[in-house]
């Protein structure tokens, strides 16, 4: 049977206190703001030891390090809290692992990546996930695409463009040329200019909707005040594409994107042709996973896609998304349920939150968390 401890004022005092909840957690970014001893074992740590959780009524804070030291106790031998945190060590490791990534010309295996940062490979995929939200074939994947773009934009051949991208051979570039360029090499070579891109413009109640097209899906959704802006944002955003108005039929589409603004609970069943780098996509997908009438913070997403630290990383990824409500980055508030920015205004985002909102909870549905994964 197990023994239930009384609680003393000691180890209430503690329970209130919220550094006690971060070394609970073996909270990492909470390391270098305090430190604490424990007195049964004359030691101080950092928040994030590892070492088995302490009992509260032995355990004393201090806002610095020289505090902790000063109580005569010896640093910890599993947390090291006097040196510098594993966390920061292993952002160390991943950054020089990023610098070989973006200045070795061929493509590099995880066991040369891990043996140039001294760690086994396994370890060494988990530490660059966490700190990047990404793997490392992914972070490579997307520096080879960032070369390809700078290469043919700069007019060097496709061949050429092949070989230094460090791809082995030009059919393995061929499969991916087109999620890569959104078109053939050819054409982003030669400026994009045959990728026609079709748009129109309608009015919703939370003003004008523009909605544009590739062969591939919808490729934007953009709102605004003035049709005319949306449009030069549009030409911004795609600005090696041939822009074509939409005829009587594409005017049919812009109409469900409307329906789908005015009634949430109506979806929106569209191919979209999604453009980003691996990590914006593996954010936008997780938006779509939050069902209308919730909304989830960026610490909740960071933490679905398995990279609790990349929060600002998954803002600015939500700032990227160009095809609005499709994609709900409007879904997405600040951890204490506060609004925050928008690309189309705090206004339009309210508003789409409180429909959503109203919509499920005329319809019964209750509140379904986070399904996120």
């Amino acid at each position: 049977m197990t023994k239930i401890m009384p609680m003393t004022n000691e180890t209430a005092a503690m329970a209130d206190d919220p550094r006690w909840a971060r070394v609970v957690a073996r909270d990492r970014t909470a390391d270098g703001q305090f430190w604490y001893s424990v007195a049964s074992t004359g030691v101080y740590c950092r928040p994030s030891c590892p070492s088995r959780t302490a009992n509260p009524k032995n355990v004393t804070f201090h806002d610095t390090l020289a505090a902790a030291k000063a109580t005569g106790f010896r640093p910890c031998k599993r947390c090291h809290p006097d040196g510098v945190s594993l966390a920061a060590q292993n952002a160390a490791l991943v950054t020089k692992a990023c610098r070989l990534i973006e200045q070795s010309e061929a493509a590099l295996s995880l066991a040369e990546l891990a043996e140039a940062v001294d760690l086994s490979p396994g370890y060494f995929h988990r530490i660059f996930k966490t700190a990047t939200g990404v793997t490392p074939k992914d972070y490579m994947q997307a520096n080879q695409a960032e070369r390809v773009r700078e290469r043919l934009v700069s007019g060097q051949s496709v061949t050429a463009t092949i070989y230094d991208a460090g791809f082995n051979s030009s059919s393995r570039f061929y499969e991916k040329a087109t999620d890569i360029l959104g078109m053939t090499p050819s054409k982003y070579r030669a400026g994009g200019t045959d990728e026609d891109i079709r748009f129109a413009v309608g009015q919703s109640s939370l003003g004008a909707i523009l909605v544009a097209s590739s062969d591939k899906g919808v490729a934007a959704i953009l709102m605004g005040d003035d049709p005319g802006a949306l449009v030069n944002d549009l030409q911004d955003r795609f600005p090696r594409a041939g822009l074509t108005g939409g005829d009587a039929d594409y005017e049919q589409l812009v109409a469900r994107v409307v329906g789908m603004i005015e009634a949430p609970q109506i979806g929106l069943d569209l191919p979209l042709d999604v453009r980003g780098t691996a990590f914006q996509q593996r954010v936008w997908q997780a938006l779509t996973n939050i069902p209308p009438g919730n909304t989830a913070s960026y610490a909740e997403i960071a933490r679905a896609i398995g990279a609790p630290k990349a929060v600002r990383a998954v803002a600015g990824a939500c700032a990227a998304n160009h095809i609005a409500v499709a994609i709900p980055c409007h879904r997405v508030v600040r951890h204490d349920g506060a609004l925050s920015g928008y690309a189309w205004g705090v206004a339009r985002k309210r508003a789409l939150i409180q429909r959503e909102a109203a919509a499920t909870k005329a319809s019964g549905i209750g509140d379904a968390g986070l399904p996120v994964s």
